[in-house]
């Protein structure tokens, strides 16, 4: 997917819609910039969970950028959410929906 094409750093919900049925077909890059809209909530409500899971999809196919950027989402979730974002995370894994990806929020 060609991100350039896209408002990621506006509040526009079509915008993020759009990365979003991207990020959902399995487009990496789609998957990275899914988890940066939910951390800063451009064109959707900030979530935490949101933000850790569409990362932890773009790192279960390699990019070390979503890596980064998911451990610091990881930092400033609550106890709470990062167990929400892990319970997703490993529900997606056990139905074998992606690779197999271990990596903790640290």
């Amino acid at each position: 997917m060609d991100l350039s094409q896209f408002s990621l750093f506006r509040n526009d919900p079509q915008s993020a819609a759009d990365v979003l049925e991207h990020a959902l077909k399995g487009d990496m890059d789609a998957q990275f910039a899914a988890g940066l809209i939910y951390a800063e909530g451009r064109g959707v409500p900030i979530d935490l969970i949101q933000s850790f899971y569409w990362f932890s999809k773009a790192v279960a196919q390699g990019d070390k950028d979503a890596e980064r950027l998911r451990v610091i989402v990881g930092s400033r979730m609550t106890e709470e959410e990062f167990q929400k974002a892990k319970h997703l995370v490993s529900a997606e894994e056990r139905a074998g929906q992606w690779k197999s990806d271990r990596s903790s929020r640290h």
